[in-house]
């Protein structure tokens, strides 16, 4: 069985830095990095909210299935 690849830093979609607009709640984030899940290793993103300044991480999958929209600086 072989290992399965880590994912780098800036691997997905969203690059770090990126600013990001959740189209449900209309809320604003900025991407931290991407990561990977311990139990798993299923990349994740880690962001942070640009009102409360609170941490987040969600799975690549979710962050790139249309949900966020990036934003133009």
């Amino acid at each position: 069985m072989t290992k399965p690849k880590m994912a780098a830093p800036d691997a997905g979609l969203f690059k770090p830095g990126s600013k990001l607009k959740h189209l449900k709640t209309g809320g604003f984030y900025k991407v931290v990095l991407l990561a990977n899940v311990e139990a798993s290793l299923e990349p994740a993103y880690v962001y942070e909210s640009m009102q409360s300044h609170d941490f987040w991480i969600r799975p690549k999958a979710e962050m790139e299935d249309g949900r966020f929209e990036l934003v133009s600086e």
